[in-house]
């Protein structure tokens, strides 16, 4: 694969709401058609807390998206970044799709003086826990929610 990260731009709408169904999809998921266009909005508008996202591509197919957003953190001075959705189609998994996406994420960051990433993933998520293991650190902490 020679895979290319592009900044999720207004062009990219139909594609990214394909990549973002197939994210639902594998988390057993759905959203409202108000959330869609909320969301896609959100990530064209420009703000420091507004999420921002890339797309993977293959040539001219899309392949991957990844989310994110930084905040600010009461135990750093910087803010950190959360990658909140990463996806990788299921034809592309195992082909450096996630990785590269990740590390798109990782020099932005880096870019934006945040020197942490962090993000959730389900517990049995094995295959994306593989890659995970390689590129960060697991922390002991347990994720709750109301």
């Amino acid at each position: 694969m020679d895979i290319q990260i592009k900044q999720i731009e207004g062009k990219y709408e139909s594609v990214w709401r394909e990549l973002w169904t197939g994210y639902l999809t594998f988390y057993e998921s759905a959203v409202s058609e108000d959330l869609y266009a909320s969301t896609f909005a959100r990530l064209l508008e420009d703000g420091p807390y507004e999420p921002s996202g890339y797309i993977a591509w293959d040539g001219d197919e899309a392949v991957g998206l990844v989310h994110f957003m930084y905040h600010r953190h009461c135990w750093r001075i910087e803010n950190v970044c959360y990658l909140q959705d990463l996806f990788a189609s299921p034809q592309a998994r195992g082909k450096g799709v996630g990785r590269a996406l990740i590390e798109a994420v990782y020099a932005q960051a880096d870019q934006a003086g945040c020197p942490v990433v962090y993000w959730n993933t389900a517990e049995d998520n094995d295959t994306a826990r593989l890659l995970y293991d390689r590129i960060a650190n697991k922390t002991v902490f347990i994720k709750y929610q109301r």
